[in-house]
């Protein structure tokens, strides 16, 4: 799942960052207004978190302009400002749930859930599937014919990955995008690895192999 992050404050946005992250979701950052509802008119996202006081376009103002784009997604506010007014003005402005600064990144996390499992109903969007293959997001939970599969943190984040293209190739170089989210020379073999070590658990004790090699393109999930 992806995240939109519009928050100017570096440290704020590193705290939150991280904590998704280790969450597992995949997160899309703007420090200032005018990128943010940039990125939330081009990019494809599950839910935002948007702060109040931003440079460029303030957080109200990006909100107004996202729910008149016809953009659904839930939206959360983050404001020093605590009072009745604010919160009211931001709910009435288009966004979904209100928290005030300073907070802490479980009660943060726990709206994001809420907010995610409200939009889209909890199974059909925290449970992605495929044949016999079953991956919880919200639960954090895999299982294959019944049988829970023990994934580290990196190998769930790319099993997402291939489960949301299940069916379609995915190159290395989009691998490497989406699941790591930065840079590496091309000559690195640490998809590969990755792929590897996440095939070994998903396919070694089943019959029929979900993973597979698409030799000089990447991988798919079918």
């Amino acid at each position: 799942m992806k995240v939109l992050l519009i928050e100017d404050n570096s440290q704020c946005a590193d705290f939150i960052i991280q904590g998704l992250q280790q969450s597992g979701f995949q997160v899309l950052h703007s420090p200032d207004g005018l990128d943010g509802l940039f990125k939330a008119r081009t990019e494809t996202f599950d839910i935002a978190v948007i702060d109040i006081m931003l440079p460029k376009l303030d957080g109200l103002a990006v909100i107004e302009e996202i729910r008149r784009a016809k953009i659904k997604a839930p939206i959360i506010v983050l404001s020093a400002r605590d009072s009745v007014e604010s919160k009211v003005k931001g709910l009435e402005t288009g966004a979904d749930d209100y928290l005030a600064k300073p907070f802490s990144f479980s009660e943060l996390q726990a709206r994001i859930y809420a907010l995610l499992r409200r939009a889209g109903g909890e199974n059909e969007l925290s449970v992605l599937r495929l044949e016999d293959l079953e991956l919880d997001l919200f639960g954090h939970r895999v299982a294959r014919g019944g049988k829970k599969l023990d994934l580290t943190a990196l190998e769930f984040k790319l099993l997402e990955y291939l489960l949301r293209n299940k069916g379609r190739v995915v190159t290395k170089t989009t691998i490497l995008e989406h699941v790591w989210e930065y840079g590496f020379d091309p000559q690195t073999n640490v998809v590969e690895a990755q792929v590897c070590r996440l095939r070994e658990k998903l396919d070694k004790n089943f019959a029929r192999k979900l993973l597979k090699t698409v030799r000089g393109f990447g991988y798919v999930l079918e």
